[in-house]
């Protein structure tokens, strides 16, 4: 069986996907390593699971969107934290040996450990800012992307590698969903599309199961774990859009209860949820249009109004309503009156919810966390099979040992 190392960053949203992808894995008979983040990751992995802890360094929050959101993405958390996991990931590779490395497409990091030890390493896309770049509504994005990745490289010692793009692994690419979402896309070379990666979620909260009324419908509003800030004009929106609707109509809200501190009586609000636990049972889900959310709704045949804010939102939003999945509306500017429309009509039209159920299906047969951990394991076999490999670089320093 193989040795994995799985690389992430410390952001909530992106850890459901590896997690599912290393269950299976490690259901295969595989063994799985770590680095990252200790506070995220031990709940989530449990109190055995080898790990190279880096610390964390928290994301800084912005309200901007567009172009300045992308740059500020890069230059106030891609860069720094990169920099600051560069030595523990180094260490985990040297020490930890595995045949793979799988990298978060944005801890790049990672991919330079790997490169510089001889390790073969793969790439999971846990979004479609890069995957499927907004090349016509930000002009110039895909030259100055490719100058930050730069940056991540004068990180090291190693000269430059004018093939290799960090962002996409030469040797494999995980991308979490399908064509029927993302339509005629270019990819990179070596990617897979394999639909959204679920699996079992260790750190889903309860739920307030006694406050659901089964006589009526069911609306799941959430905008990720990174925009509340951003949201509190948005929810009292949206809870007056569904105040017309509220005799056939439950809110689920997720937000932290000082956002929406009297709710109406159709509107739950509870700061977390156990999200594919409710799935099953939801009619639409409104969302800003993080592709973990849009995906976990698809994959269960429930359309979406999403009002995207920023980053790769939009062009999910815009692969939403392309494939007849769900209505896009403005954040920042949708009325009450609009955003009662839109709710009411992936609900009450038909062809909303058969459209996200055809791209559900292509989720399922494209196979999830399963077929990307087949996909892994075939990449480790044929690591194998190459001549056998010695680490040409010692490591850039010594870093803790794993816990």
């Amino acid at each position: 069986m193989a040795r994995f190392l799985f690389v992430v960053l410390p952001l909530a949203s992106h850890l459901n996907a590896p997690l599912a992808i290393a269950q299976a894995l490690q259901a295969a008979g595989h063994e799985v390593a770590w680095c990252g983040p200790r506070s995220d990751l031990r709940p989530l992995i449990g109190p055995d699971a080898t790990l190279y802890p880096t610390g964390k360094r928290h994301y800084r929050r912005d309200g901007e969107s567009g172009t300045g959101s992308v740059r500020t993405l890069w230059e106030g958390h891609l860069l720094p934290v990169n920099r600051f996991i560069r030595d523990t990931v180094d260490r985990a590779v040297a020490d930890h040996r595995p045949d793979v490395v799988v990298v978060d497409q944005y801890a790049m990091a990672g991919a330079l450990a790997a490169h510089r030890h001889g390790v073969p390493w793969a790439t999971f896309c846990v979004g479609m800012l890069e995957l499927t770049p907004p090349v016509e509504e930000m002009p110039g994005f895909a030259d100055w992307v490719r100058a930050q990745v730069a940056r991540i490289w004068a990180l090291t010692d190693l000269p430059v590698d004018e093939t290799i793009d960090l962002r996409f692994s030469p040797y494999l690419v995980i991308g979490l969903t399908t064509a029927e979402l993302t339509g005629p896309a270019a990819l990179p070379p070596r990617c897979v599309l394999t639909g959204p990666a679920l699996g079992r979620r260790p750190h889903a909260p309860g739920f307030a199961w006694d406050a659901w009324d089964p006589a009526r419908r069911h609306v799941l509003v959430t905008v990720g774990t990174m925009a509340d800030h951003l949201a509190g004009d948005f929810y009292r929106r949206v809870t007056a859009a569904t105040a017309p609707l509220a005799d056939r109509v439950q809110v689920v809200l997720v937000a932290p209860p000082d956002l929406v501190p009297d709710p109406p009586a159709h509107v739950l609000v509870a700061p977390r949820v156990p999200v594919l636990e409710l799935m099953p049972r939801l009619d639409a889900v409104v969302s800003h249009g993080g592709l973990g959310t849009v995906t976990e709704a698809l994959a269960h045949g429930v359309p979406v109004v999403v009002a995207p804010i920023r980053h790769d939102q939009p062009a999910v939003a815009r692969q939403v309503t392309r494939a007849g999945a769900g209505v896009e509306v403005s954040f920042h500017a949708s009325t009450p009156a609009e955003l009662t429309a839109a709710v009411s009509a992936v609900l009450d039209d038909p062809a909303y919810r058969a459209a996200a159920r055809r791209v559900g299906d292509s989720f399922a047969a494209a196979g999830g966390a399963g077929a990307a951990a087949a996909h892994l394991a075939a990449l480790a076999d044929a690591s194998a099979e190459r001549p056998g490999r010695t680490e040409t670089h010692r490591p850039l320093s010594n870093a803790p040992a794993p816990h």
